[in-house]
């Protein structure tokens, strides 16, 4: 088993999320193309590259342990700053559900088709700023090293569904950021420790309004 002190393998990834054989094919074909394209137009940090099982695969691939259910047809989930896929590709390539990845920066756009090419991702990009995007109800809204919580709360809310989700991969500073946020915002929200960095938590949020608080 792999260390916080040792790159993650594949192999390791697949024994810790138990994927098919498949998954890993397509997500390694992946991480083959994020290495090619990186030097070109830094989608990641090259220190990331370094350990890119664990620090964006695994990172991103967790959020399914806390997708809620949707019966009768597919969870429509919108990924918000998609930068290179971290976590919406990622979740495309699970079939965790019907993907829409907002990215404004047309060369990472580029980027993402190509994944989505590659390895069959039916995943739809979205070339535009978040604030610009149609309105598509969403069941999950993700977002990975985005923005602070409140101001994610802010973007995130306008796309989710009543009783929608936002699942946000958040650092040390998830705390700190949850009582800006409670300030300002209704909210339900649920801590989870992160699988990919000791730091790091999920943080699982309900906004139990569309609108701000008045104080």
């Amino acid at each position: 088993m792999s260390t916080p002190d040792l790159p993650m393998t594949p192999e390791e990834f697949l024994r810790q999320t138990g994927v098919s054989r498949e998954t890993l094919d397509r997500l390694e074909s992946y991480a083959a193309l994020l290495v090619e394209w990186n030097s070109a137009i830094n989608l990641v940090s090259d220190q990331s590259l370094a350990d890119l099982w664990r620090r964006h695969m695994l990172d991103s691939a967790q959020l399914i342990h806390y997708l809620p259910p949707v019966e009768g047809r597919r969870r429509v989930i919108i990924d918000l700053g998609s930068g290179a896929g971290f976590p919406g590709m990622v979740l495309s390539i699970l079939d965790a559900g019907e993907l829409h990845l907002v990215e404004s920066d047309q060369r990472k756009t580029v980027f993402l088709r190509e994944v989505a090419r590659e390895v069959g991702s039916d995943a739809h990009i979205h070339g535009v700023r978040i604030e610009q995007m149609r309105d598509i109800p969403a069941d999950v809204v993700t977002a990975r090293a985005l923005a602070p919580l409140p101001e994610l709360l802010q973007l995130a809310a306008p796309f989710l569904s009543r009783g929608g989700t936002a699942l946000f991969l958040k650092g040390r500073s998830a705390g700190s950021e949850l009582e800006e946020a409670e300030k300002d915002w209704v909210i339900r929200t649920e801590r989870y420790p992160s699988l990919s960095d000791p730091s790091g938590v999920v943080l699982s949020v309900g906004v139990q309004s569309h609108e701000r608080t008045l104080h």
